[in-house]
Parts: C-alpha cells; sequence; structure tokens
C-alpha cells in the first residue's frame, strides 16, 4: 500500500502509534515527506521576509537606487540561504530527537534501530514545524517556545516509541 503525503501527515498530527509502524518506511518516502516540512517552514520565512524584512534592508536613501537594481538578488540569495538552513536546522533537529529517543528504548524494553528511530522522528516533528510558523507571528520568547517544541516532539516520538515491539526475554 502507498502512502500519500497527507496520509503520513496526518497521522503524523493525530495517530502516533501508527508512526512506530512507520518505522520500516523506505528512507525515501520518510526524505520526501521532511523535505515536505522543510519546505513549508522555507515558504513561510520567505514571505515574512518578503512582507516585512525587505523593506528595513532597503531602508536607506543612499542605496536605494542601487539596491532597487540587485534587489532580484537578494531574493535569489535569500531563496537558497533559507532553504538550506532549514535543512540543516531540521535534519539536525530529527537526528538529535531521534538519538534521545534511541536512549528510551532499552529501558522501556523495546527493539529498534537508530535508522528506525529516525525515521520516526521524522514523522513525530511535524507538531513542532506547525508550532514554529504559528509562534513567528507571536512575540513569544524563544526560550519557552523551544522548550514546547522539545515537550510536544519528544511526548509524541516517545507514544510512538511504546508502540515498538517488546525486546524479546531472554
Amino acid at each position: 500500500m502507498k502512502l500519500k503525503h497527507s496520509q503520513l501527515f496526518l497521522a503524523s498530527l493525530y495517530e502516533p502509534k501508527k508512526l512506530a509502524a512507520y518505522r520500516i518506511m523506505p528512507i525515501g518516502k520518510v526524505i520526501q515527506y521532511a523535505f515536505l516540512l522543510i519546505t513549508a517552514m522555507t515558504v513561510f520565512s520567505l514571505g515574512k521576509f518578503f512582507n516585512n524584512e525587505a523593506s528595513q534592508i532597503f531602508a536607506y536613501k543612499e542605496i536605494e537606487e542601487f539596491a532597487s537594481d540587485l534587489k532580484w538578488l537578494v531574493y535569489a540569495i535569500s531563496i537558497v540561504f533559507l532553504f538550506v538552513m532549514n535543512t540543516l536546522i531540521l535534519f539536525a533537529k530529527i537526528s538529535v530527537y531521534a538519538y534521545v529517543g534511541q536512549l528510551f528504548l532499552k529501558p522501556m524494553k523495546r527493539r529498534g534501530e537508530y535508522r528506525q528511530v529516525w525515521r520516526t522522528a521524522t514523522f513525530a516533528i511535524t507538531w513542532e514545524v506547525i508550532l514554529s510558523i504559528i509562534l513567528s507571528l507571536f512575540a513569544i520568547s524563544s526560550t519557552i517556545s523551544i522548550l514546547l517544541f522539545i515537550i510536544v516532539t519528544m511526548s509524541i516520538l516517545f507514544m510512538a516509541l511504546k508502540s515498538y515491539p517488546k525486546m524479546p526475554q531472554a
């Protein structure tokens, strides 16, 4: 059965137990899903940049004429930079969550490998991406939002890890 990205998205939001089943999904589909999240983050960041930040970059009268000719270059560089940075940050977060999640497997007496936990963490980070987009619209302390992201993502990951197969008893 082929799963659509929309099905993966909805399961990531509402069904943590299904995330455990996705641990055996081909890595290509998981990477595609991660890049869809990265694209959503980048599009939102670019929207904010084009609406608010770009006008501040070209606010100086002395360079306004010169900058108006190069505005397309700033936008092109911004798109590439934001996409690359969002990619690096999201993959680093997924890897850290997967490492921490793997540390929970043994005390929970569950079987799993890092690569499987990494796949599960990729889907568990969905709420974090959505919340980061929503919370960026409000003036909320970055410390509070980071703690919220960690708690939400680790809670979902923990619920998914509880559905991993149990270790065989010796």
